[in-house]
């Protein structure tokens, strides 16, 4: 049963993200990909523009097409991201194409776009999508991807149980999905949203192995241009 009335999330801190990659890719070195990333770049500033139009302030409108878009424009957006990150680590593991303080910046950009498409990605597959969180009742919502510790809190002291799910009728938002994503990708596991799902199990296991690797040849990297 639902709690109090809630009102439907904001649109821009999601449409921020997405702004946060395309201009991160956009100044990535002129190396990395350059097609891929005027290709991407172009694609997701037209598929957040029509997305905009649908819902210009708040989550609380959905049609199949922007339901299409919305899933398509986070899955493009997660698959450029790691063919760039393949290309990074190429990169780090032969000393190829750029100096050493050019790649370093180029993985912090890569390290901090992942963090945000993945971000991305887990909030349009969970509980069915941001429109469905807000607008729909909980008995009408597909299986949760992800526990939050508000989910479960309800049980707690007073003051903590006031923000839980069941007594604040509390939905997660683009917010909790990102702060999730970059304690994943530092602590190279789950250490604020569980993942239940076999899916959300997958994309944190991605994301953890990539950041471990990502993270392990950056310091290699620093270590030898101190070397050098």
């Amino acid at each position: 049963m639902d709690g109090p009335k809630r009102t439907p999330e904001h649109r821009w801190p999601a449409a921020g993200g997405v702004l946060v990659v395309l201009v991160l890719w956009a100044l990535l070195p002129s190396t990395f990909s350059p097609w891929l990333r005027v290709a991407a770049v172009i694609i997701g500033a037209v598929a957040m523009a029509s997305l905009i139009v649908v819902n210009p302030h708040r989550m609380n409108r959905q049609t199949r097409w922007s339901r299409i878009v919305s899933l398509g424009l986070s899955l493009t957006l997660l698959a450029v991201n790691q063919v760039l990150l393949v290309e990074l680590i190429s990169d780090l593991l032969t000393g190829a194409r750029a100096e050493g303080g050019v790649i370093l910046l180029s993985a912090l950009q890569i390290w901090g776009t992942n963090a945000i498409v993945f971000a991305l990605v887990f909030w349009e597959l969970d509980r069915g999508g941001p429109v469905a969180r807000s607008t729909m009742s909980r008995e009408g919502l597909k299986p949760a991807d992800f526990r939050f510790p508000q989910d479960e809190d309800h049980d707690a002291i007073v003051e903590v149980a006031a923000r839980s799910a069941q007594k604040a009728n509390w939905r997660p938002s683009f917010f909790d999905y990102l702060y999730s994503s970059i304690t994943d990708g530092i602590a190279f596991s789950a250490a604020d949203a569980m993942p239940l799902s076999h899916r959300a199990k997958a994309l944190m296991a991605v994301q953890a192995i990539s950041s471990y690797i990502l993270g392990l040849l950056v310091v290699a990297r620093a270590v030898s241009s101190i070397g050098g």
